[in-house]
């Protein structure tokens, strides 16, 4: 398993632990990781806060360079807020866990030049298919339905 798809899902999982929403993000910038993030919505009562958002966050003032030298590893597809953001920054590259549980845009993503690469991972999958079956109401409030 990629390195850095890894410590996105580790994010995911202290997002579980600490009673949220189990998503997880990391933001690569030459080899490095320079940000990480998990959901936060529950946990700090955000309405912003999802594991992009929360990575970027982490990440701090950044140069638009930096921006476009990034890749982005989000344990779910983004979402269209989350997915605002990867294009406001021109980042070019996303690596997504999983989509089946959830897709955002990604059609959207691709058509303004962004690539994406989905790892289909069991884990991802596992670990949101888990939390939907435990917690559907919190995942719908997550989604905006």
């Amino acid at each position: 398993m990629d390195k850095f798809l890894k410590a996105a899902i580790e994010e995911a999982k202290i997002g579980m632990d600490t009673g949220g929403i189990p998503i997880g993000s990391v933001l690569v910038i030459d080899g490095h990781i320079v940000g990480r993030g998990h959901n936060q919505r529950i946990q700090k009562g955000s309405s912003v806060l999802h594991a992009e958002m929360d990575c970027f966050e982490n990440s701090g003032r950044l140069r638009a360079s930096d921006y476009r030298r990034a890749t982005l590893y989000s344990t779910l597809s983004p979402c269209d807020m989350c997915s605002g953001a990867i294009l406001l920054y021109r980042i070019p590259k996303v690596v997504i866990g999983e989509n089946q549980t959830f897709r955002g845009p990604e059609e959207y993503l691709q058509s303004r030049g962004v690539e994406l690469i989905i790892a289909n991972d069991r884990e991802c999958r596992q670990i949101m298919k888990s939390f939907i079956r435990k917690s559907p109401e919190l995942w719908n409030e997550d989604i905006g339905e």
